[in-house]
């Protein structure tokens, strides 16, 4: 089986100068964990999702301890609340994923189900010469398990 039978499509994406706020009105707008991102050509330049909204432990410089950051900055996360006002205009290609995986429609589904697995991936864009058309999220494939288990 191809990507193309159960990738959804039409795609939503954000363009790279789009704010962080724009971007999370999207995603919550549509249920969305995660869009892809355009440049001005409207090829695919990186991958926003809702992990990177969420604060990170991360190794102080020099040093065995972690602490929380978040959109690339330390935090207090006692401030959380004035780090999300400051970020509401940062734009989207400053924190996005830019190592972007990605499949096209003609790639067999088990290709995804290869990489989702052995990336831990929960979503993978598809492209058609660079330019997203759909995307497959791992409840595509479970909604295909239901489809194909229905008789005609």
């Amino acid at each position: 089986m191809k990507v193309s039978r159960i990738m959804r499509q039409p795609v939503i994406s954000m363009r790279e100068d789009d704010s962080l706020e724009e971007a999370a009105r999207v995603m919550l707008e549509h249920n969305f964990r995660g869009v892809p991102v355009v440049n001005e050509q409207g090829k695919m330049s990186g991958f926003l999702s809702v992990s990177d909204y969420l604060p990170k432990d991360k190794r102080l410089p020099f040093t065995r301890y972690y602490a929380p950051q978040l959109f690339g900055k330390w935090i207090d996360l006692e401030n959380l609340e004035k780090v999300y006002e400051e970020a509401r205009a940062t734009p989207v290609k400053e924190v996005m994923s830019t190592d972007v995986i990605s499949v096209t429609e003609d790639d067999p589904l088990e290709k995804v189900v290869e990489l989702m697995l052995n990336r831990d991936l929960n979503r993978i864009p598809v492209v058609r010469d660079g330019v997203p058309v759909g995307i497959v999220a791992r409840f595509d494939l479970l909604r295909m398990m239901m489809q194909e288990g229905k008789t005609e």
